[in-house]
């Protein structure tokens, strides 16, 4: 039994990347990622190719997946259209659709606004529950912003509220999109927002420095979070914020802050080990 549910993210390592990589390297990883003993494996998106070029094959690599019983596959949406796509496959038992603290990023992501983005929600969450998937939603930009928007952790909660009390959505996970987040700001929005939305599962998908994860990971935890999203070795970003990103949370110092605190994770660290040498195939050093 585990302690904690981690979230390994191919699909947001890989999607930055200019240089195509090729569908039998991607399914080549995530089988890999797969054997490991991770609650969810964000695989891919179906978003349009020309915003995110790179999952232009995502169907094509769900073809080629080795799945088991005890790992959920997480797909990324950003309408209705990719929602029905995604729903098509019986493999896929996660939707995730991102919105944005935002209104300037919202636009960027998803090109709608944030009152769009919560009639999309809507919808996508209706056929969620038609088609027996699970849906989260990313709160992104949870910890600020760069463009000057308003941010302060009560906006957070206000916007988790509306999601909740509106459309029932029973996982957000908080995201730091730009690697603004400092351990004390994590536990103060994780507190804040937990204490007001008690029968919300909360996350967290934090884009940080590796100098700075395993303490980012301990002020989560210990302000109640029990969802940790990460990609192997930091790898990724969202290509739709700015240019200088820090990498995504480096699941590699997830598991040995856990493990030196002796919370179980689920995670087989031999098939680990193996999907991280495998990594230097996919990602440019």
């Amino acid at each position: 039994m585990s302690d904690v549910k981690i979230i390994e993210c191919p699909r947001d390592a890989m999607q930055g990347i200019h240089d195509f990589i090729p569908t039998d390297v991607k399914a080549g990883y995530i089988n890999r990622i797969l054997k490991c003993g991770f609650d969810t494996v964000d695989f891919g998106s179906f978003v349009s190719p020309k915003a995110i070029p790179q999952m232009r094959d995502t169907s094509e690599v769900l073809s080629k997946l080795e799945l088991n019983e005890t790992t959920k596959l997480l797909a990324i949406i950003a309408n209705e259209r990719g929602a029905e796509d995604a729903c098509s496959f019986d493999e896929i038992n996660v939707l995730g659709f991102p919105f944005s603290i935002s209104e300037t990023f919202q636009q960027r992501n998803t090109n709608s606004s944030r009152e769009e983005s919560l009639g999309r929600i809507g919808k996508i969450s209706e056929l969620c529950t038609r088609k027996n998937k699970e849906l989260v939603v990313y709160l992104s930009m949870g910890f600020g912003n760069p463009y000057g928007d308003e941010w302060n952790p009560n906006t957070i909660a206000e916007w988790g509220s509306i999601l909740y009390n509106r459309f029932d959505i029973r996982i957000l996970a908080l995201s730091d999109t730009i690697g603004a987040a400092t351990p004390e700001l994590v536990k103060e929005v994780f507190e804040n927002i937990s204490s007001k939305l008690p029968n919300v599962e909360f996350g967290a998908h934090l884009h940080t420095l590796p100098s700075n994860a395993k303490e980012i990971t301990e002020a989560a935890y210990n302000a109640g979070c029990r969802r940790f999203d990460g990609a192997i070795k930091g790898f990724g970003g969202c290509p739709m914020a700015n240019d200088d990103l820090t990498g995504n949370m480096p699941t590699e110092l997830m598991l040995e802050w856990f493990d030196q605190h002796e919370i179980a994770t689920g995670i087989n660290q031999a098939y680990f080990n193996a999907a991280m040498y495998y990594a230097g195939n996919v990602f440019p050093v």
